[in-house]
């Protein structure tokens, strides 16, 4: 099951320096419902090696604003702390898990 993410536990996560992958949906989102499947399915399988979850852009503000999220599904990947890579849009679970694997 992929981690929830909210305004006051994502910069907690990410300050910790582990390997951190945040999807960015609204249960409005069409092509959210698309890559939640993908999401939950990698937070499973490299559960324990990188925190994978999801933030619902209906319930944030400053995090939102602090990565400049506009558009959704967006999905953030963050190494050592840091701002890694971003993927805009609906994506394969392939195209998802290349980069997860970057964060190892």
């Amino acid at each position: 099951m992929a981690f929830i993410f909210d305004d006051t536990n994502a910069f907690q996560e990410i300050e910790s320096g582990k390997p951190v992958v945040i999807d960015f949906w609204a249960p409005w989102c069409g092509p959210c419902k698309h890559i939640a499947p993908i999401v939950d399915e990698l937070a499973q399988e490299y559960e324990g090696k990188v925190l994978i979850g999801k933030y619902n852009v209906d319930d944030g503000a400053d995090f939102l604003a602090e990565y400049n999220i506009r558009n959704i599904p967006t999905v953030l990947f963050f190494k050592d702390g840091k701002l890694f890579d971003r993927n805009v849009g609906s994506t394969s679970k392939e195209a998802l898990e290349e980069k997860v694997k970057s964060l190892l």
